[in-house]
């Protein structure tokens, strides 16, 4: 008969890889503090159930296996994008035009905007366009380009051209890492260009950003701190970062999760 505790481990475990979307066994010991073979007996037990499945050395719940990278990233810290999202919408009016490049908070970014009406959107992402194209009489704009799977996005020159072409109220972006030395960042030239582009097309310039990419650097410089006129964001930058931005005259708005 299974004990209380290693039901109560079970579930764990199941919530873990909910949470997660996939775990190593070691991550899963260390995470419950039990032994690995503690994790593997109850692996063993919940796969013949048909609850998990192993994959490439992790475990993942069925359901979430064939899940794309983007997709997972969506339910990373996803209660402090979603503070970011709800905090960032009550600098957009009805009526006003709006710049957003593909990313997960601002995705959610696009879930909150259908509290507003008449918007006109310009984005790369078919994610937001399908959100707000046919909701509240908004107008949306959708860059052409190389498309890529992971995201459903537009990217390259094409896009890039597409949005010059503009010239919005507001420039929403998404971004990979934010250091105090190398400054906005993106792991992927087509993404930094493009949103670099964003900005520069309009007046109030935002980083909708949770605190987990702050101190970190990634491959491409995007813009300048001087180039943003705002930082949303879940939690208050070190002295270092804070005093760069501050210095380029970057408001600071920390949300509470």
């Amino acid at each position: 008969m299974k004990s209380h505790k290693t039901s109560n481990r079970v579930l764990t475990i199941l919530e873990h890889l909910h949470n997660l979307g996939s775990a190593t066994v070691a991550e899963l010991a260390q995470s419950l503090g039990v032994s690995e073979e503690t994790i593997r007996r109850d692996a063993k037990q919940l796969e013949s159930k048909g609850q998990i499945l192993k994959l490439h050395g992790a475990l993942a719940l069925p359901h979430l296996a064939g899940e794309a990278p983007f997709e997972r990233r969506l339910r990373e810290n996803a209660d402090a994008k979603r503070a970011i999202a709800k905090r960032a919408i009550q600098f957009v009016e009805n009526g006003d035009s709006i710049m957003i490049d593909t990313g997960t908070t601002t995705s959610i970014f696009a879930q909150e905007l259908r509290a507003k009406r008449n918007l006109t959107i310009v984005t790369n992402s078919s994610d937001i366009a399908r959100t707000l194209a046919t909701v509240n009489g908004n107008t949306v704009y959708m860059a052409g380009g190389e498309l890529k799977g992971d995201n459903g996005a537009a990217f390259g020159p094409t896009a890039v051209a597409f949005f010059s072409k503009f010239r919005v109220k507001h420039a929403f972006i998404s971004i990979g890492a934010l250091h105090a030395t190398d400054g906005p960042m993106d792991a992927d030239l087509s993404e930094a260009e493009l949103a670099h582009m964003a900005i520069s097309r309009a007046d109030h310039r935002v980083i909708l950003s949770d605190s987990s990419k702050f101190g970190k650097t990634a491959l491409v410089k995007m813009c300048e701190f001087s180039e943003i006129n705002r930082l949303i964001t879940d939690a208050t930058p070190d002295a270092t970062l804070t005093n760069v931005l501050d210095a380029a005259g970057v408001t600071i708005n920390v949300v509470s999760v």
